[in-house]
């Protein structure tokens, strides 16, 4: 069996085992961040150590989504991110916030897990450990719906999160008055999957 099916094998199994201890779900966020969490400890995407939380949230999340599971703090990975690069760190965090509906409890765990993934190189749902793009769409639609409803042409979502941040700093990356007509479209809005 290749490496590639084997971490998916894990990565299913270890979801099963989470999905036991989950309480009853309240939100579709549980679904998620099981998802996150399983690839997480199947050492697939980027998020590093407490999945990119501060120790307190992540013992809070995993003591409130999954009671009595034992869960390293530790990335089966090895991810090391260097948040001392991400500048725009704190701003990538007011926009998720701005956006998030009130009254969410997982809320500051999406944020924080959403940061950390947009330090990886990849898709965002990838880096995330979420197993397709449409799962993070999805999330981000619940979530944030007022900034993903912003995406109306399907942009991938990491860049079109920068690409807000830009906005709001009233930098535009692309000098033609139309994304459509910009040489750079394909790149933009072809197929991640």
């Amino acid at each position: 069996m290749s490496a590639v099916l084997q971490l998916q094998d894990d990565r299913e199994q270890i979801y099963s085992r989470l999905k036991q201890t989950m309480p009853d779900r309240l939100s579709p966020n549980h679904e998620w961040l099981a998802c996150m969490m399983a690839s997480w400890c199947a050492g697939q995407g980027v998020l590093p150590d407490t999945m990119g939380l501060e120790s307190e949230q992540f013992n809070a999340l995993t003591n409130h989504l999954f009671p009595g599971s034992s869960i390293p703090d530790h990335a089966s990975s090895g991810s090391k991110l260097d948040f001392a690069r991400m500048l725009e760190r704190d701003d990538l965090v007011n926009l998720l916030k701005h956006f998030s509906k009130p009254d969410i409890i997982e809320m500051d765990w999406i944020i924080g897990v959403i940061v950390a993934g947009s330090l990886g190189s990849d898709h965002l749902w990838q880096d995330l450990g979420l197993w397709s793009r449409s799962q993070l769409s999805a999330m981000l639609q619940y979530n944030f719906p007022e900034l993903a409803e912003k995406n109306d042409k399907d942009m991938k979502w990491k860049k079109f999160l920068y690409k807000q941040l830009c906005e709001a700093e009233g930098l535009y990356l692309c000098r033609v008055p139309s994304c459509e007509v910009c040489i750079d479209y394909p790149k933009c809005y072809d197929s991640e999957e």
